[in-house]
C-alpha cells in the first residue's frame, strides 16, 4: 500500500475499486478540471462567486472527470493490459467486472443529470453537448494525432458553463478565455503523453508527443505562448484590473519555467511538469480575482 493511498486506507475494501477506476485516488485531473472553471467563475460574478455555484461546478468537475476516467478504462481495458503503468487498473487486473463498470457509469450519469436541475437552461444545454465530447475523447487516440486537444475541449467546459450560469450569456471574451484554458491542456498534457510514447508506437494509438516527436519543446511552447495571449486578451475584453495581468506574467514566467525544465531525454521529469500545472490554475484564479477586486 502506498503512504499516500487514502483509498486503500479509508475506504471499504469493496469500495476501492468505483473509487481508482473513477480515479479519486489521483485528484491531479480533477484539480486541473475545476480550477480554470473557478476562475471564470470568479470573471462572470466580477468578483466572488455564490457558494451554492462554487459547490455545484465543484461536484459537476468531480464528477465528469470521473465519467471520463470510467468511459477511458472501460474502452481502454484490452490496450492498458499490456502497459506497464495501467495493468493494474480496476477493469484489467480483473478487479472490476465490464458488467459492474457500466453499472457505475450510469450511476455517476444520473448524479451528473441532478446537477442539471441547479443550473439554468442555457446552461443545461451546454452540458448535454458535453456529454458526447466526454464519450468520444478515449477513441480518439485510435484515430487522431491529437486526443489532446479533444481533452482540452471537453474538461475545460466548465469554463463555459460557469459564464451561462453566472451571466446567461457566454461573452466572446469568455471563449477566447475557454480556447487559451483548451490550449494550455493540450501543452502540459503533451508533455504527460511523452512518458507513454514507446508504448503507444507498440501498440497503434497516437497522441500529440508522437506528433511533435523531437519537436516537443517548440510545439508546446507555441501552445502555452497563445495561451497567454489569449488570456491576456479575455482579460483585456472582460475589464480586468492591472493586478490580473500582473499575475498572467506571473503564469507566463511558470511557463518558460516548464520548458527549461523540460527535456525529451528526461521522461522522469514529466508528471512533475504535469503536476506543476495545479500552480498555474491557482494563479488563474488569483488574477481573476485580483483582477476583478482591485
Amino acid at each position: 500500500m502506498r503512504p499516500d493511498d487514502w483509498v486503500e486506507r479509508w475506504l471499504p475494501r469493496s469500495w476501492g475499486p468505483y473509487a481508482r477506476l473513477c480515479r479519486l485516488d489521483r485528484p491531479v485531473g480533477t484539480w486541473l478540471t475545476l480550477l480554470p472553471c473557478l476562475a471564470a467563475l470568479v470573471q462572470a460574478a466580477d468578483g466572488w462567486p455564490t457558494l451554492f455555484r462554487l459547490i455545484v461546478f465543484s461536484v459537476g468537475a468531480l464528477l465528469m472527470r470521473g465519467v471520463g476516467c470510467t468511459l477511458n478504462d472501460i474502452f481502454d481495458r484490452d490496450i492498458d493490459s499490456k502497459v506497464e503503468r495501467t495493468r493494474f487498473r480496476p477493469l484489467t487486473s480483473g478487479q472490476l467486472t465490464l458488467k459492474n463498470a457500466l453499472y457505475f457509469l450510469l450511476g455517476q450519469f444520473f448524479v451528473c443529470g441532478l446537477l442539471l436541475f441547479a443550473i439554468n437552461e442555457y446552461s443545461r444545454w451546454l452540458a448535454v453537448l458535453l456529454v458526447p465530447i466526454v464519450i468520444i475523447y478515449p477513441l480518439c487516440k485510435r484515430f487522431t494525432y491529437w486526443p489532446q486537444v479533444v481533452l482540452g475541449i471537453g474538461f475545460n467546459w466548465g469554463m463555459l458553463m460557469a459564464w451561462s450560469d453566472t451571466q446567461n450569456t457566454v461573452p466572446l471574451a469568455a471563449v477566447a478565455m475557454w480556447v487559451g484554458a483548451v490550449l494550455w491542456q493540450v501543452g502540459y498534457d503533451s508533455i504527460y503523453a511523452y512518458v507513454d510514447v514507446q508504448d503507444d508506437l507498440r501498440l497503434g494509438v497516437r497522441s500529440t508527443a508522437m506528433r511533435f516527436a523531437q519537436n516537443g519543446k517548440a510545439w508546446i511552447s507555441g501552445f502555452y505562448t497563445a495561451t497567454i495571449a489569449l488570456w491576456v486578451y479575455g482579460g483585456a475584453a472582460i475589464g480586468m484590473g492591472w493586478a490580473y495581468f500582473a499575475v498572467i506574467a506571473v503564469i507566463a514566467g511558470h511557463f518558460v519555467w516548464q520548458m527549461s525544465v523540460f527535456s525529451l531525454e528526461r521522461p522522469d521529469r514529466n508528471f512533475m511538469l504535469f503536476r506543476a500545472n495545479m500552480q498555474v490554475g491557482v494563479l488563474l484564479i488569483v488574477a481573476a480575482l485580483a483582477g476583478s477586486l482591485i
